[in-house]
């Protein structure tokens, strides 16, 4: 009988070394986990989010008048032949509206550090026309003068309504019309992302994509 209490006494001892050898194994391994946690507390990713349900959204409109000279007439030896021209000199209103391709734009999200905001990298595509479209009840007349011998086709006619439209594109361009709405693009990428991620703990940058 003294043997076997003995042999209790030695099993129950065990038994609390090993209960003891588990209980710092779960303490080391809580305790590394808090400290990857603290100091392991970047992440990126690169995600899509709703921009694909937007599609092709305007982020700036403008309206152009240009005015057209149309003209036409008979030439002899490189000359023109009095009394033979055509011309026609007009105007019309154009309304074209710039913005980007939702579905192309992507960003990166980076999470701060203790103490530090995070970062949200938007990577933005061209802007680009939407839509350019002649408001046909603004059309004005300036100058008419159709000669029989001369006429001026329908087909040129249609020539020349997308010079005009062409033309209006160039000088909404040259007038700013990429830079609004490359600014009012960004406004509101920057209330949409706040939606999702707190204004507190982000800074939203942006790169064009090349």
């Amino acid at each position: 009988t003294e043997d076997n209490l003995h042999m209790t006494k030695e099993k129950k001892k065990k038994f609390k070394i090993r209960y003891i050898v588990i209980i710092m194994v779960i303490i080391a391994i809580a305790g590394g986990t808090f400290v990857a946690k603290q100091y392991f507390s970047t992440e990126s990713k690169t995600t899509k989010l709703t921009f694909e349900n937007i599609g092709k959204l305007s982020t700036q409109e403008v309206r152009c008048t240009t005015v057209k000279s149309e003209s036409k007439d008979r030439k002899l030896f490189g000359k023109s032949i009095p009394f033979t021209k055509s011309e026609i000199i007009y105007s019309y209103d154009t309304d074209i509206q710039a913005g980007y391709d939702f579905t192309k734009i992507r960003y990166t999200v980076k999470d701060g550090a203790k103490n530090e905001k995070g970062k949200i990298c938007v990577h933005l595509p061209e802007v680009e026309i939407i839509s350019c479209d002649i408001d046909k009840d603004s059309f004005k007349l300036y100058h008419e003068d159709d000669n029989i011998f001369s006429p001026i086709s329908m087909e040129e006619h249609n020539d020349a309504l997308k010079e005009l439209t062409d033309q209006a594109q160039e000088d909404a361009i040259s007038n700013g019309l990429y830079d609004k709405a490359q600014e009012n693009g960004k406004n509101i990428i920057k209330q949409f992302l706040y939606q999702g991620y707190d204004k507190e703990k982000y800074d939203i940058e942006f790169e064009n994509d090349k």
